[in-house]
């Protein structure tokens, strides 16, 4: 910095030379001219030489992306729940802003978590569904693996100066038979500590035949233990790559997985909520929904005692909704998990296997204890959002970019979405509950919402302003809008959802 200064003066004081020497000769009107024009370029100069200055001295800040596994939208108190509190993630919505019109990309994990890391459409990188075995992903037609070739948030925010961690589920390639995939660091993180649905170092259940499947492929550390163990580790292993880095920008993905089925707490986490619960099943649920809420609580005070949080913007959603097996409805039975009143649940293009919270803090930055209940955002809209906060240039990618950055909504203030959000889902698996089977093809566009098939059967149409639940449909009464809405969708099918021939 000196040096550029010492230079600067050097050249100005030549200048201021010359200029003299004009008015000294009698070239005085050319000299004064010559001499206000060296005036405004050193006005210029000053303001270059302090920009520079202040963006090097620019203090970037820390995100920590938190994403839970199968998280209904109704789940937590703070979104509805009011038979148990979830105060952790409730007094990260009272020190920042929360949102109730956002979306996954997808109604299950692999999808969702692609379109995050990828700021795209996930269907684009040949993920339509769960990642699954060979065999499965052969008959979906769709990538063993999401490619390490285009936009890739961690890899640009490492280039960017900043440290990042993955830990949690992966779920984006490797595990059951397939290990011939990239490890996650491949993907710009410089350290990872995932599950049984990825490779490189991970923590396995003791007691699960996908685990089982996991440890017999190697490639990584593997540790076993119980799995209502295995989020306090993961915090541990957070916590400690955050006081590594604690002098640098970081990133972490915090993925973790209790709230997915099977759920496996103590006993003694479970007899706490048999009392209200009404069934063992959602005893269990709840059990681990608590400790999530816990280990998630940990991680924010540790971030907390090491003096970072004002310089931590904290971002939580989850990847799909709660849980829709067969199982549960045996004997007039329910799952466990709550999509609060909307329709459809996991593996449904209805809100409720879609709709999902979103709680962003970033304390003396953002608005605190406020609601957003305008502005329409999905996943795949936290890649640019993130890219804009963290001054990460994108410029280069972003065409390639199917997410809208959120900043503006974020900072307080509405957007209005200029182009609606697409969905496809195979129905690979169907939800437990028949009614809550849907077309394969989903949009939103404002307050309105199309399901129809691919071959353009079946269309459905919501008013989501008037009819939350989506429970009466308008195709037959509104024909006009159905015609334009299966044309722009198909279209945006055939361009946008890529199979593996």
């Amino acid at each position: 910095m000196n040096g550029i200064i010492e230079k600067f003066i050097k050249n100005a004081s030549i200048q201021v030379v010359h200029y003299l020497n004009c008015l000294i000769m009698g070239k005085t009107i050319f000299g004064i001219l010559l001499f206000l024009a060296f005036a405004l370029s050193c006005m210029n100069k000053v303001k270059e030489v302090k920009m520079a200055t202040s963006a090097k001295e620019e203090v970037l800040p820390n995100v920590v992306f938190i994403f839970i596994d199968d998280l209904g939208y109704g789940d937590l108190s703070c979104y509805g729940n009011q038979k148990m509190e979830t105060p952790n993630f409730d007094a990260l919505a009272k020190n920042g802003i929360r949102f109730t019109q956002f979306y996954s990309n997808a109604p299950v994990c692999s999808p969702s978590r692609v379109a995050f890391i990828t700021g795209q459409y996930p269907f684009r990188r040949r993920i339509h569904g769960v990642v699954g075995s060979t065999k499965n992903n052969k008959e979906r037609r769709q990538a063993n693996f999401l490619d390490t070739v285009g936009p890739l948030l961690p890899r640009l925010l490492k280039k960017n100066g900043y440290a990042t961690a993955q830990v949690g589920k992966w779920h984006m390639g490797g595990g059951r038979d397939i290990n011939e995939v990239p490890y996650p660091t491949d993907y710009g993180y410089d350290m990872s500590l995932v599950g049984f649905e990825g490779i490189g170092d991970r923590i396995l259940d003791n007691d699960h035949f996908l685990s089982d499947m996991s440890a017999k492929l190697g490639k990584g550390n593997i540790m076993r233990t119980d799995k209502h163990r295995i989020t306090e580790i993961y915090v541990d292993s957070s916590l400690a790559f955050i006081k590594r880095n604690k002098d640098t920008p970081f990133y972490l993905s915090f993925f973790p997985g209790d709230v997915h089925d099977p759920f496996k707490p103590t006993e003694e986490q479970t007899s706490e909520f048999r009392a209200i619960a009404r069934d063992e099943e959602e005893a269990k649920f709840f059990a681990v929904l608590k400790e999530t809420d816990i280990q998630v609580g940990r991680l924010i005070q540790g971030i907390e005692d090491m003096g970072l949080t004002e310089n931590t913007i904290f971002i939580m959603s989850s990847d799909n909704g709660p849980t829709d097996w067969p199982r549960y409805y045996k004997n007039g039975g329910q799952p466990p998990s709550s999509q609060g009143n909307l329709r459809g649940r996991k593996w449904s293009l209805y809100e409720g296997g879609i709709r999902e919270p979103l709680i962003v803090q970033w304390k003396g930055h953002l608005p605190e204890n406020k609601v957003d209940s305008t502005t329409v955002g999905a996943v795949m809209d936290l890649f640019p959002t993130i890219m804009n906060f963290t001054n990460t240039d994108f410029y280069k990618i972003s065409s390639k970019l199917d997410g809208i950055a959120l900043n503006q909504s974020i900072k307080g203030t509405p957007q209005q979405r200029q182009k609606p959000i697409f969905w496809y889902f195979p129905n690979v698996p169907t939800p437990g509950n028949p009614d809550f089977l849907t077309p394969k093809l989903a949009m939103r566009d404002g307050d309105w919402k199309l399901l129809v098939n691919e071959d353009g059967t079946g269309p459905q149409l919501y008013n989501l302003k008037n009819d939350p639940q989506e429970q009466t449909n308008l195709a037959g009464k509104d024909l006009d809008r159905v015609k334009e809405y299966t044309e722009t969708i198909l279209s945006w099918y055939s361009k946008n959802v890529v199979f593996v021939d």
